[in-house]
């Protein structure tokens, strides 16, 4: 009996040596070493160049835009909107006029307005938020030509462009799930609208195709109607630093300007970050770049541009354009080199394309 029982306890020692260093391998699903800050710095861009010189010919033709609160800089949303029209200009030769509005954005329709007055063709609204604004503006200049992006406002002369979201944050989220070591990953949005919850559905079904036991925790900035949360990277920062400190060793943001603030929290826990809207690996130093596992590019480049194009071909559309994987209006950016399958992404993404996976729009 007693060699029996010692028998027992070096097979109970050896199962749980097997069991330690199983879980120690950083494969994910929990129990394995938290991943961290170990990617490649000074990447370039891949992407190829928006457009092409014989696009259209835009003498004449001017084009205006109004940004969302956060300005062009704020190295998202309304950056890539800004590179869109930039691209038009050097590309079709418009003439094109940027605005942006006060802290709070009380006066955007002041600004379409000044717009329509000063003879602008085309008028893009960078945001949902116009959606209260532009419809009033339209009706009061019927010429004029408008455009909205993340809403949709049925007039005759409004281009709606709406975004796939949560086909790329699925992807992402897949991406997320292979890389963590601790089986908890999280997810910051600015603001809790039902549009950033289109990025949250999406990151919480990929992590869950990857991990199905990995845990997703959640954290807004501000509440629905409170629109500071895209631009508040202190904020950013302090609901990042709490997330890793809570066992996540990636976090996914959809922010706006506060995501600057994640990116910060991740570098000094040496912890992964996943950017959103631009390739955010090509706007940071090279302390960040190493903590920067991809981005879900929502190439609102690509949609001002196209409706621009549109507009000086005599091509211009009004009702709703949706941009997705499958247009290349939605896509995941690869620079630092730490994705850790990305044949599996392509798979993935191809299975989205083909409609052989459908990904939720509501978590």
């Amino acid at each position: 009996m007693l060699l029996i029982a010692v028998l027992a306890l070096v097979l109970a020692s050896c199962a749980s040596s097997d069991s330690d260093s199983a879980s120690s391998d950083g494969s994910g699903g929990g129990g394995g070493k938290a991943a961290t800050c170990a990617g490649k710095t000074g990447e370039t861009a891949t992407a190829e160049p928006l457009g092409a010189k014989d696009d259209g010919d835009g003498a004449g033709k001017k084009v205006g835009m109004v940004f969302d609160i956060g300005g062009k800089d704020d190295k998202s949303f309304n950056e890539s909107a800004f590179d869109g029209i930039t691209a038009a200009a050097d590309n079709m030769g418009i003439t094109a006029k940027e605005l942006e509005p006060n802290a709070d954005g009380t006066n955007r329709e002041a600004l379409l307005r000044q717009l329509a007055d000063d003879g602008n063709q085309l008028i893009i609204g960078v945001g949902f938020n116009f959606a209260e604004s532009i419809p009033l503006v339209a009706k009061d200049y019927p010429d004029v030509k408008f455009a909205i992006i993340d809403s949709v406002v049925d007039a005759d002369n409004v281009a709606s462009l709406v975004f796939a979201e949560e086909q790329g944050s699925f992807l992402v989220g897949a991406a997320a799930a292979q890389s963590s070591g601790t089986g908890t990953v999280g997810f910051v949005g600015g603001v809790e609208t039902d549009l950033i919850k289109k990025f949250q559905a999406g990151y919480e079904a990929g992590v869950a195709e990857v991990a199905k036991d990995d845990k997703v925790e959640v954290k807004y900035i501000t509440p629905d109607g409170d629109f500071s949360g895209f631009n508040d990277p202190a904020k950013g920062k302090t609901i990042a630093k709490g997330l890793y400190d809570a066992g996540a060793d990636v976090v996914y943001h959809a922010a706006g300007g506060s995501g600057s603030g994640v990116f910060e929290a991740a570098a000094e826990a040496d912890h992964l970050a996943i950017g959103v809207d631009s390739n955010q690996y090509l706007q940071v130093k090279a302390a960040q770049q190493k903590c920067i596992l991809t981005s879900m590019l929502k190439r609102v480049d690509v949609a001002v541009y196209s409706t621009i194009k549109d507009f000086v071909n005599g091509d211009f559309k009004a009702g709703t354009s949706t941009f997705d994987l499958k247009n290349g209006g939605i896509d995941f950016a690869t620079q630092g080199g730490q994705i850790k399958d990305e044949k599996q992404l392509e798979q993935l993404k191809k299975d989205i394309i083909d409609g052989k996976i459908k990904v939720p729009t509501a978590p």
